[in-house]
């Protein structure tokens, strides 16, 4: 591994301070259906802040844009945490999100390609997001385009086979233009992770399938920064895939929500939205 970059103050607080927005933006938009997949978006938010402000080439003018980045959301149910991002990127009106979950809008509970701008693959079914993204790295180098593909997943997305078997197929065709992230939050909708089925040592098996495989802290934008740099520095040069694995928290900023024991589906009461607001808040300001 080479020697880690250290990312300017600027560029980190410029990401920090998008991912404290982003989860207000989540928390507004979990309180619109008082329920939902908000523990893992907060948990994302800081890796999501990191891609859509500063590593993804896009117009947020033109979804459309032939050049643009890919990033394609396989675990469609971080759709809330995603609209967030989009929003911060410009894509999708701030005011929109007030929209999330209702009848006709483009902000669907589980992320659609066919309803929401800037999204790419209609996830939810999990194992198949890679699968895709392999495709569109490879389609996109046999075409001359410079553009990369982002695949976010998730620890339990793991467990499926496919996703093992695109994991292979990266590396065998030296896409250095892909580069997954997997949220390792330790919990999935069966239970804990480790419970369900273990898939530690995680990043050896990526590094064995012929991966450039980091694993960090989700929660620290330094170290998501550094990470990104060395796989820039690295893997596309050499034409090797690359995985980032982040280490989040469920809940990530709101005390309220990081010790609820059943985080995977919330259920949150109307008066513990404010409560939720205000520990974000002051979480920002230790």
């Amino acid at each position: 591994m080479t020697a880690s970059i250290a990312p300017s103050a600027t560029r980190a607080e410029r990401v920090a301070a998008a991912a404290h927005r982003m989860r207000h933006h989540i928390l507004n938009m979990g309180q619109a259906q008082g329920q939902g997949y908000v523990g893992q978006a907060l948990g994302a938010a800081d890796l999501l802040a990191t891609v859509y402000r500063d590593q993804l080439r896009l117009r947020p003018e033109d979804p459309e844009w032939p050049e643009r980045d890919r990033f394609l959301l396989s675990t469609g149910h971080y759709a809330i945490g995603l609209y967030a991002a989009l929003a911060e990127a410009g894509v999708v009106p701030v005011e929109e999100l007030e929209t999330y979950g209702s009848d006709d809008s483009r902000l669907p509970m589980s992320g659609m390609a066919t309803y929401t701008p800037g999204m790419e693959i209609s996830g939810g079914s999990l194992g198949h997001g890679l699968t895709v993204a392999v495709g569109m790295a490879l389609g996109l180098r046999l075409r001359g385009c410079g553009a990369r593909v982002f695949n976010f997943l998730s620890d339990g997305e793991l467990d499926e086979g496919s996703t093992w078997e695109a994991a292979m197929g990266a590396a065998h065709h030296r896409l250095g233009n892909l580069t997954a992230m997997v949220d390792i939050n330790a919990l999935q909708a069966d239970g804990p992770t480790e419970g369900v089925l273990r898939t530690e040592p995680v990043a050896d098996k990526w590094a064995a399938a012929g991966w450039f495989a980091q694993r960090v802290d989700g929660n620290d934008v330094p170290a998501l920064l550094a990470a990104f740099d060395r796989a820039a520095e690295r893997a596309a040069p050499e034409g090797v895939p690359s995985v980032i694995l982040c280490d989040t928290r469920i809940g990530r900023g709101v005390r309220l929500l990081e010790t609820r024991e059943k985080a995977h589906f919330m259920r949150i009461e109307e008066h513990e939205w404010d409560i939720c607001r205000r520990q974000l808040d002051e979480g920002a300001k230790a």
